[in-house]
């Protein structure tokens, strides 16, 4: 029978508690978040199922979830190692965006309420990026940004000398992969996208940076 990657096929897969699950069960996500499909081979065949899903997931930073308030996480660094890192370098690859969100402080709960962009005036923005790619990949066939091959990367997400080097020093500090690195111009080449620019300037590659920020465990270190 179908999983949930199956079930989730042009859809959204959200899994909370992502630590929680087995390490088996994370690490076959690897495949349909590379593929959009999942093979699955037995004695008796091999069945392929259609596994093209937006994968959205939310963990804690360590096993009580405090970290790094350490006036009330009392974890080690090594359990803290442990339990981030049932979430592996080959599947953090994988993942476009992965953020870790502070704790609000009660100053702002009890401030009056600040309203921001309304989803309407969002979903707009989206829709002109939208445009903006259905243009670009009409002769092609892909429809989004995050499809581009690694072959046309050139192509779609040219860099000037300026964000070479801004790159060039980004992959040494972080210990990025070719996957990783690939990723973020994408994800850069989407900023440009919803702020009209044509060009991927240096803002739009440190916005992108940001967005790999619990990447930061992987090159040494807990900073979440």
């Amino acid at each position: 029978m179908p999983g949930e990657v199956s079930l989730a096929h042009r859809g959204v897969l959200f899994l909370d508690e992502l630590t929680e699950f087995t390490r088996d069960s994370i690490e076959v996500m690897r495949e349909p978040l590379e593929e959009g499909k999942l093979v699955i081979t037995r004695v008796g065949g091999s069945c392929c199922y259609p596994a093209d899903f937006m994968l959205v997931a939310a963990m804690n930073p360590c096993r009580c979830g405090y970290y790094p308030d350490r006036t009330r996480c009392n974890c080690s660094e090594l359990q803290i190692q442990r339990y981030i890192g049932k979430i592996s370098r080959p599947l953090m690859d994988r993942i476009d965006i992965t953020v870790g969100v502070a704790a609000v402080p009660v100053e702002k709960l009890q401030s009056k309420y600040q309203r921001s962009d309304t989803s309407s005036t969002i979903r707009e923005r989206v829709m002109r990026a939208h445009e903006i790619q259905e243009a670009r990949f009409r002769n092609e066939d892909i429809t989004h940004n995050s499809q581009i091959p690694d072959r046309d990367m050139e192509k779609h997400c040219h860099l000037n000398s300026e964000c070479l080097d801004f790159m060039r020093r980004a992959y040494n500090r972080y210990h990025l992969t070719a996957r990783s690195y690939n990723k973020i111009l994408r994800v850069a080449r989407s900023i440009a996208d919803l702020g009209g620019s044509d060009k991927i300037e240096l803002i739009h590659l440190q916005e992108a940076i940001g967005y790999k920020s619990l990447d930061s465990y992987y090159a040494g270190g807990i900073r979440l």
